[in-house]
């Protein structure tokens, strides 16, 4: 078998374990958590045969693992359960949700990682000079506040004093694109900010560690100029590992931007889990929590495999 295909087949294979181990942890870590459903639902005054009757029709009554089978069978077949507190079907309650973060994290990386992209390979070009160390402390800074905070500061310099755009995105399918995309800007600022300075140092490390090689220093006694070693020899070369930094940072913007919805009351799947948890509707975080694993470990296992194909030595073994 090719070398190329093995290593494909570990990585599923590897991306399918950690998924199922997930599932065990969201579902441990659930079930560990102090309190009683029963009585969170139906309240203080609630009789113990009402509690009883409760749990036995959530299923509360039965043993740990038994109830782990048959959460893990219902997901299998597309049944992510019902909400406790509404009664609704999770999977159908998800499915707008799960668009609109995707929305907000699909335009964020559209502006994020280009942006990354060229201050890295700008800030190759002068390295150690002052654009080199302004794009550094620039993104450093950012970086390093919290994204609640950048968030709230954007809302009051951006939205209130200049009056651009509305601090808070609410969005639906009535709206237009341009609507939507006028709703959704100062959160999508906030997160280019928050991955930004990760993917440009990444960009810029893996460039300038392929630029000590010998065909680099080649290249340069040939007369070729910088911009044309680095857009020919050199970005071409680091292209793997910065591809890991992207998809990294692409998993960060689906699955950590709850705390930016939040702030921003935004109808995504970070809102609708903070919503629930608050309400100690277990079924709802457990399928909030698998989704999430599974786009992390699913973006991240892309990230291995483009690894795995942008490799000459596994695409042309000897």
């Amino acid at each position: 078998m090719h070398p190329i295909v093995t290593l494909v087949a570990q990585r599923v294979a590897l991306g399918v374990l950690l998924l199922f181990a997930a599932s065990i942890l969201i579902f441990v870590g659930t079930s560990i958590l102090p309190g009683d459903v029963a009585q969170s639902i139906l309240g203080q005054s609630a009789t113990p045969e009402a509690l009883a009757n409760l749990r036995a029709e959530l299923g509360m009554d039965q043993p740990p693992l038994t109830r782990y089978f048959t959460w893990l069978g219902g997901v299998l077949q597309g049944d992510l359960g019902t909400a406790l507190t509404n009664g609704r079907d999770i999977a159908e309650s998800l499915g707008s949700r799960l668009g609109n973060t995707l929305f907000l994290a699909f335009w964020a990386a559209v502006v994020a990682v280009p942006l990354a992209i060229f201050l890295g390979l700008l800030a190759v070009r002068y390295k150690d000079r002052w654009p080199d160390r302004l794009i550094s402390a620039v993104t450093l800074t950012t970086i390093s506040i919290p994204e609640f905070m950048i968030g709230y500061v954007l809302i009051y310099w951006v939205s209130i004093q200049m009056g651009w755009f509305s601090s808070v995105a609410i969005i639906n399918d009535s709206m237009s694109l341009g609507q939507k995309l006028n709703a959704i800007a100062i959160p999508v600022m906030v997160l280019t900010l928050v991955v930004l300075a990760h993917m440009m140092r990444m960009t810029r490390a893996a460039i300038l560690n392929v630029m000590q090689s010998a065909y680099i220093e080649t290249a340069e006694l040939k007369g070729l100029g910088m911009l044309r070693i680095i857009r020919k020899h050199a970005f071409p070369n680091a292209i793997a590992p910065i591809v890991n930094v992207v998809m990294l940072n692409l998993a960060y913007l689906v699955v950590g931007v709850v705390v930016v919805e939040v702030v921003f009351a935004y109808p995504g799947m970070g809102q609708y889990l903070v919503d629930h948890v608050s309400k100690r509707d277990v079924p709802v975080v457990q399928a909030c929590g698998l989704i999430f694993a599974a786009v992390y470990i699913g973006l991240n296992l892309v990230a291995d495999l483009v690894s795995i194909l942008t490799n000459p030595r596994l695409r042309h073994p000897k």
